[in-house]
């Protein structure tokens, strides 16, 4: 046999032997993870005095992350960090932390996510085969893809949007034709594993759309402007609670345990509607008018939620957010409701993640092909009207975005 072969099948087995391994675990993982996390919001709904409790959990989150959580507190943006200047291996204990954390965030009445934990979760499990096959820092990276790819599939059951999601946040400028390949093959294992188990994901069917012309266009434009706008805002928000608290509240311990007490307060005036994930107020965004201020305040809970020092993710409630923001929209914009809250959805997550691409993956995955066009057009201008801001402090500014706000900065001086 050649030895170009011999190589290429000895590279492509071993690549798809971890991708398997890796997607085996990280879907299973997710899988008890979004199990655990429903029961643990159903005890939360029907013991809703439960919530007087948050500071306590706020202070076993602070006080094991001060003890044990060296190295691992930053999250998403440490696997950002770890992607693009290598030092050391993720500690695995990234994954029971940030599991138990998120779990407690929300049983006890936190707002917050399930993608942030599920990506940590993925990376953290992958990262110990860099050690286990003795992989170089080139082919670290690759693993990385697959755990984030993983992680972001099995927990939203899009496995398209997840391959896409795990290029653009990390790689996007050298994107690279293995990886592609890759990154598509874990998060394809992954979901198929993790729906192997009793879990299910939420996905829609929008029944009316308007025919398209440079009016509907023109609509488009605007809310996608105005979901970006939202997006820029979640960004600006979620990065001012972080700042303020590590100013106001010099121990670490003690941030979530105060955030946690006015959380408390809050939920005391305005009911539990904005803690958890909300996914009942998404669902029904489609189908009635919500509260004009819901899309406000889930922003405010949210962001306070993790800028305290809470575990958990940011793009449920960026889908809460855009979702009822664009039901809100239906009653001035002239776009039906469903696909309005649809393009909100997904376009609110677009700005605040940098990933407009991934995000058309995910409106066509969540919602069928028929509206792709709206929600690409409205994803699209959200991205471009987030300026800099991003909820991953540590993703690179890359993209023909930067280059036109660098000339338009060059330009002003």
């Amino acid at each position: 046999m050649d030895i170009k072969i011999y190589n290429f099948l000895f590279y492509l087995l071993k690549w798809l032997f971890i991708t398997l391994l890796i997607s085996i675990l990280v879907g299973s993982a997710s899988a008890f993870f979004l199990y655990t996390l429903d029961q643990a919001g159903k005890f939360r709904d029907n013991h809703p005095l439960i919530i007087i409790l948050l500071p306590f959990a706020g202070l076993v989150i602070g006080y094991v992350y001060f003890k044990y959580g060296n190295g691992v507190i930053r999250g998403n943006n440490h696997l950002i960090d770890e992607f693009h200047t290598p030092r050391s291996v993720i500690p695995f204990k990234m994954a029971p932390m940030v599991y138990v954390g998120t779990l407690l965030t929300h049983l006890f009445g936190g707002s917050a996510g399930r993608e942030g934990t599920a990506v940590q979760m993925g990376g953290a499990i992958a990262d110990q085969f860099t050690t286990l096959f003795r992989l170089s820092n080139h082919e670290r990276k690759t693993v990385l893809i697959i755990g984030i790819s993983a992680g972001f599939s099995s927990v939203f059951g899009t496995p398209l949007a997840a391959a896409v999601f795990a290029l653009e946040v990390l790689s996007f400028r050298k994107l690279k034709s293995s990886n592609v390949c890759i990154a598509l093959a874990a998060a394809f294992m992954a979901d198929y594993i993790c729906r192997l188990y009793p879990i299910n994901h939420s996905h829609y069917i929008l029944s009316s759309f308007p025919s398209f012309s440079f009016k509907i266009l023109f609509w488009c434009i605007v809310a996608g402007l105005i979901f970006g706008i939202a997006a820029y805002s979640f960004s600006s928000l979620l990065r001012f609670f972080e700042n303020t608290f590590k100013k106001v509240i010099k121990h670490v311990v003690l941030r979530p345990v105060v955030g946690g007490a006015i959380i408390v307060i809050a939920v005391y005036f305005m009911g539990t509607r904005y803690t958890g994930l909300g996914v009942p107020v998404i669902n029904n965004s489609f189908e009635n008018l919500q509260n004009n201020y819901d899309f406000l305040l889930k922003m405010l809970f949210t962001t306070f939620t993790l800028g305290a020092g809470f575990k958990g993710g940011e793009v449920t409630p960026l889908f809460f957010i855009g979702a009822t923001l664009g039901n809100v929209l239906s009653c001035f914009v002239p776009l039906p409701m469903a696909l309005l809250a649809a393009m909100g959805l997904v376009s609110v997550f677009a700005g605040a993640t940098n990933t407009p691409l991934a995000s058309c993956f995910l409106g066509f995955e969540l919602f069928g092909a028929p509206g792709i066009l709206f929600i690409s057009i409205s994803c699209i201008t959200a991205y471009l009207f987030t300026g800099k801001k991003s909820i991953y402090h540590s993703q690179l500014p890359l993209g023909p975005k930067y280059l036109i706000y660098k000339k338009l900065r060059n330009f002003k001086k």
